[in-house]
């Protein structure tokens, strides 16, 4: 079985909770953070650029992605570069495209030309991923966020998407793959099979991390053992 201490794939801590970032910022094995305005929104974020200043601060040189969420690609260019500027360790977060479906390559490129380390993201097919590619020819290093676990949510298997994704990017070796949106701990485990760079995980996924590898008898076992005490504590009698 695979541990913690066997995994190549890196894995970025995705979330707003600032005490659990920097809980998390000590653990050797986060090598990385991510967030978005969902994110922000559900723990009460207000005030956008004073959070991003504090995480950055908090994170002390690692990798940190951060979305821009105007829905203007004018704006969300002058978003990007204030972000961009606030430390050379920000990955701007360009979505793939604005509501409207009208793509985001050419804001992409641009701001790739000018130095911005980017983070495409909401990327969920090949087409979407070969476009992107050629958006960030010659870029700095950049990440690619492809959303495997929604794919899966949709009934379709993220393997060979992610599979094609990194052969896609191979030309570009600057570029680094993000498997988005796990659901289980064993999507590490498969982002790490394939040779995926980056997998974001959430702060309550990572507390299943500790189980990785753990024997399945053992396991079993303890799962009986929850059950009779659930059942005890409870009072059921039949």
């Amino acid at each position: 079985m695979v541990t913690t201490t066997d995994l190549q794939v890196q894995i970025f801590a995705d979330g707003a909770d600032i005490e659990g970032i920097r809980n998390l910022r000590s653990n050797p094995l986060i090598k990385g953070f991510t967030t978005n305005p969902t994110l922000m929104k559900q723990v009460g974020i207000k005030d956008y650029l004073n959070f991003s200043k504090e995480v950055i601060e908090v994170i002390d040189g690692l990798p940190i992605s951060l979305e821009v969420f105007s829905d203007d690609f004018v704006e969300m260019r002058t978003q990007a570069l204030k972000l961009s500027a606030l430390g050379s360790n920000v990955n701007v977060k360009i979505p793939i495209t604005n509501t409207k479906s009208e793509p985001s390559s050419k804001l992409v490129s641009e701001l790739a030309k000018e130095g911005v380390s980017l983070n495409v993201t909401a990327l969920f097919t090949l087409k979407q991923v070969d476009d992107t590619v050629a958006a960030l020819q010659g870029s700095r290093k950049s990440y690619i966020s492809v959303f495997a676990g929604r794919i899966a949510d949709a009934g379709v298997d993220p393997m060979p998407i992610m599979e094609g994704a990194l052969q896609l990017m191979r030309s570009e070796k600057q570029l680094e793959l993000i498997w988005a949106s796990p659901r289980e701990v064993l999507n590490i485990v498969q982002a790490d099979q394939i040779g995926c760079h980056v997998i974001t995980v959430t702060h309550d996924l990572l507390k299943k991390l500790p189980g990785l590898g753990k024997d399945l008898t053992q396991f079993s076992l303890e799962t009986v053992a929850m059950f009779a005490n659930d059942a005890r504590n409870a009072g059921y009698t039949l």
